[in-house]
C-alpha cells in the first residue's frame, strides 16, 4: 500500500505543479490581486440563499478539520521548521487551481428546484464530456468522503475526549453520530447556517490564542521566521535534506488546503452566485487563509513550545503538547473545544460533497437514504476503531481524486482562461 500511495501522489504532486505554473503565468497572477480577490466576501444573498461569501465559509468549514491541527504538526516533526516554507509556497501556487475549479463549478452547474449542484463531476462530464471519468470521480468522492474522511475526523475527537476525560468512547461516538445525524437530515441550507455559526467562533478562539502566544514571544518571531526560510533553502544535504524537507511540506500543504482535490468546486457548486471571477476567488481564500494563516498560527504555537523532547508522534499528540505548554490543563481543554468545533463543521460539511456527487448519479431516495445509513455507520465505527488503515486509505483516495480533477482542471484551460480574460 505504501508503494502504491507513493507512486499515486507522485504524479498527483507533479500534475498541481504543472497545472499550477501554467494557471499562475497564463492568468497573470490573479491571486495577487488582493482587492479583487477579497471581494468575495461582500457578496450579497442570492435566490437560494447560498451565496457567494456562504460557499467560502462552507468550504473553509470542510477543510479547517483535524489536518489544520495536526498536518502542520506532522509535517514540523518530520521536516523541520523549513517545512512550513513550503506550506506557505504550495498554498500560493495551488490557490490558482482552486480558482480554476471554482470557476468551472460556476460554468457547468445544474440548477433545479432543489437549488444548484456543481462540481468536478459536472464539468468533467458536461464539460470534458467523459461520462466514465466523471462517474469514476463521483464513486471514488462517495466513498473518501461518506467513509474515511468522516471517520478519521470522529475518531480524533473521541480519542482526545475518551483520554482526557476517561469516558467510553462508544458513548462519545454515539453522541457525535446522533448530533451529526440531526444536521445530515435537514439539507444544504441548514449545514451553511450551522458553519455560519460555528466558523466564526472556532476561528475567533484559535486566532485569539495565536495572539496572545504571539505577543508572549514578540521577540522571538523575527527568528522564527529567519529559521523558517533558511531550514527550506539549505542545500547542504540536497538528496536527504532540502528534498525531503520540501516534499514533507508540499505534500501536508496539500492536505491541508485540498487544491485540487475538488472539494472548493463541490461548494461552490451549490452557489446560485453567477459571478464566476468572484466564486473563483473564493477558492483563493480559503487556500490563503488555512495554508497561511491557520498554519502560521499552528506552526507559532508549536515552535514557541519546547517540542524538540517531543520524542513520539501519534496524529495531534504534538499539537496538545504544545498548547500545554503554553496554557497548561486549560490549553488541552481549549485545543479540545477548537478541535470539536474543528472536526464537527468538516463531518456535517464533507458529508454534503458525497450526497451531491451522488446526485450527480442519481436522485433515487433509496439511495440517497442508503448513502445517509453507510454514512451514519461509517461515523460511529470511526470513532471506534484504529486509525492507521483508515490514514492509509485516505491517502489512496485523495491522490487519485487530485490526479483526476486537476487532470481535468487543465484540459479544460482554455475555457478558464477565456472567461477570466473576458472579464476584465
Amino acid at each position: 500500500m505504501d508503494i502504491v500511495n507513493k507512486i499515486i501522489w507522485a504524479i498527483a504532486v507533479s500534475l498541481l505543479f504543472l497545472s499550477s505554473i501554467y494557471f499562475t503565468f497564463k492568468l497573470r497572477f490573479v491571486q495577487l490581486r488582493l482587492f479583487k480577490v477579497f471581494s468575495c466576501l461582500k457578496s450579497e444573498k442570492c435566490h437560494s440563499d447560498i451565496s457567494a461569501k456562504d460557499s467560502l465559509i462552507m468550504s473553509l468549514s470542510s477543510k479547517i478539520g483535524v489536518g489544520s491541527l495536526a498536518g502542520v504538526a506532522f509535517a514540523i516533526y518530520y521536516g523541520g521548521l523549513g517545512s512550513v516554507f513550503w506550506i506557505w509556497v504550495i498554498s500560493f501556487l495551488t490557490s490558482i487551481n482552486c480558482f480554476a475549479e471554482n470557476i468551472l463549478a460556476t460554468i457547468y452547474k445544474k440548477v433545479d428546484n432543489n437549488g444548484c449542484q456543481g462540481g468536478p463531476f459536472y464539468y468533467i462530464k458536461y464539460g470534458l464530456k467523459k461520462k466514465k471519468l466523471a462517474f469514476l470521480y463521483a464513486i471514488l468522492a462517495i466513498v473518501s468522503y461518506s467513509t474515511g474522511f468522516i471517520a478519521i475526523q470522529n475518531n480524533t475527537m473521541v480519542s482526545l475526549i475518551g483520554n482526557m476525560y476517561d469516558i467510553n468512547i462508544f458513548v462519545v461516538s454515539f453522541v457525535i453520530t446522533i448530533l451529526s445525524c440531526l444536521v445530515f437530515l435537514k439539507g444544504i441550507k441548514t449545514v451553511s447556517n450551522i458553519c455560519n455559526k460555528i466558523f466564526p467562533i472556532m476561528m475567533f478562539m484559535y486566532l485569539f490564542i495565536g495572539v496572545i502566544v504571539f505577543i508572549k514571544n514578540i521577540y522571538f518571531i523575527p527568528d522564527l521566521f529567519l529559521n523558517i526560510i533558511f531550514s527550506a533553502i539549505d542545500v547542504k544535504s540536497i538528496s536527504g535534506g532540502f528534498l525531503y524537507v520540501m516534499l514533507v511540506g508540499v505534500q501536508k500543504g496539500i492536505f491541508q488546503t485540498e487544491a485540487g482535490v475538488g472539494t472548493s468546486a463541490m461548494i461552490s457548486g451549490t452557489s446560485s452566485n453567477t459571478d464566476f471571477i468572484k466564486q473563483g476567488n473564493t477558492g483563493i481564500v480559503s487556500t490563503f487563509f488555512i495554508g497561511f494563516i491557520v498554519s502560521f498560527v499552528t506552526t507559532l504555537i508549536i515552535a514557541t513550545s519546547d517540542y524538540g523532547v517531543f520524542s513520539s508522534m501519534n496524529g495531534i499528540e504534538l499539537t496538545k503538547y504544545a498548547f500545554n505548554y503554553h496554557f497548561g490543563y486549560i490549553g488541552e481543554v481549549l485545543l479540545l473545544v477548537i478541535l470539536v468545533l474543528f472536526a464537527f463543521s468538516t463531518i456535517i460539511t464533507v458529508y454534503y460533497y458525497a450526497l451531491s456527487n451522488l446526485k450527480g448519479l442519481t436522485n433515487k431516495k433509496v439511495l440517497l437514504n442508503i448513502l445517509k445509513v453507510v454514512t451514519v455507520f461509517s461515523l460511529f465505527i470511526g470513532g471506534v476503531v484504529s486509525s492507521h488503515i483508515v490514514w492509509k486509505t485516505i491517502d489512496i483516495f485523495v491522490g487519485l481524486l487530485t490526479i483526476i480533477n486537476t487532470y481535468s482542471i487543465f484540459i479544460l484551460r482554455d475555457v478558464v482562461v477565456n472567461k477570466v480574460r473576458s472579464s476584465n
